[in-house]
């Protein structure tokens, strides 16, 4: 696959199959996705390295060729990718096929439905802050489990505990002001 044709040849065949369908496109995060009855089917984009079509509860689809591929194991838990590196790698009829399976499975109503997870354990470098910041403790713990696990893996998530501390003071205003450390880029 030549870099100069930005995978032109797929994008005209997976366009070609999904206007073909009864969704509808509409655009969001800045690319296609194909939605039925509102909920999100199938999406596509060229990366560097190979073109994507992916299927938002492709978790469900028997994926009879052994093309689709779960692009993190540890987060994505419905999603399915189906990587090209070249047009020959995928034809008009199969991928039809998968598409259909996907609508047809969005109709069935298969969608994945979120496990409920533990309580997060809020870490030390975060229980300093609430003995010094009072205020902060009681901001905290009214933020929605989602926005607390969101805080509590970027305190954790550097290897140095200065760097976790930092994070920790920078979010600060955030979580007194009851702002979720990504709402920003939220609708």
């Amino acid at each position: 696959m030549s870099k100069e044709n930005n995978w032109l040849e797929e994008i005209e065949l997976v366009i070609s199959v999904l206007d073909s369908t009864e969704m509808h496109k509409a655009i969001k995060w800045g690319a296609d996705v194909y939605t039925l009855n509102g909920k999100n089917v199938v999406s596509y984009g060229g990366f560097k390295n190979h073109f994507s079509i992916w299927f938002y509860n492709g978790v469900f689809l028997t994926d009879a060729d052994k093309v689709l591929v779960n692009a993190n194991e540890e987060k994505t838990k419905a999603l399915r990718q189906w990587r090209i590196t070249d047009v020959k790698e995928i034809s008009k009829k199969k991928l039809k096929a998968y598409v259909q399976e996907a609508i047809q499975n969005e109709k069935d109503g298969k969608t994945w439905k979120p496990q409920k997870t533990n309580p997060v354990k809020i870490p030390n470098v975060l229980q300093n802050a609430f003995k010094t910041n009072k205020s902060l403790k009681t901001t905290f713990l009214a933020l929605t489990p989602y926005k607390q696990k969101e805080y509590i893996e970027h305190f954790t998530g550097a290897k140095k505990e200065e760097t976790n501390l930092a994070r920790v003071e920078k979010a600060t205003a955030l979580i007194l002001q009851g702002i979720g450390l990504h709402d920003k880029y939220k609708k």
